[in-house]
């Protein structure tokens, strides 16, 4: 049976480093977070409001969409009396990536208390998705059914007004 890549694995992967086991691309799930990680670089250096925070914005959306098509399809699914959590797989490991991505950020110059909020902000999501991963794995969590919306399916230049 699949399962979710464990907290460190996916902060691992985050970071693009390798893992014990392997390379990050291995698993669809440490693939994805590993893109995400460098859109989230690259979307905090970009100019606010261009086409290329637009374009990266694309990008993320289809990431989180194919890890979530990814867990439909390897994980059980929850009985419908399970509770509910109120985002998908792909909405948390986009937000880990981003705040991955934050922390790494703060090393280079930023007040130490900036640094220390990144960093326990990172680590809390870790421990967050760890505990999501192991209900969904378990089958004992249901997940929000985003499928429905595509925004990704636009063109980058569909969402200028």
């Amino acid at each position: 049976m699949a399962s979710l890549p464990p907290k460190h694995r996916l902060l691992e992967a985050c970071r693009g480093l390798p893992v014990e086991t392997g390379p990050p691309d291995e698993h669809l799930v440490l693939r994805c977070a590993c893109r995400l990680a460098e859109l989230h670089e690259q979307r905090m250096a970009a100019e606010p409001g261009t086409v290329t925070v637009t374009e990266i914005d694309h990008d993320r959306a289809r990431l989180v969409h194919d890890i979530d098509g990814w867990v439909v399809r390897e994980l059980p699914t929850a009985h419908g009396g399970a509770r509910m959590h109120t985002e998908t797989v792909g909405t948390v490991v986009d937000r880990l990536a981003q705040f991955s991505a934050q922390a790494y950020s703060t090393l280079t110059g930023a007040p130490e208390w900036m640094v220390h909020d990144a960093w326990r902000r990172l680590s809390e999501l870790a421990v967050a998705y760890e505990d999501l991963a192991v209900d969904v794995t378990g089958g004992v969590c249901r997940l929000p059914d985003f499928s429905g919306h595509h925004e990704y399916d636009r063109g980058p230049h569909e969402f200028e007004h």
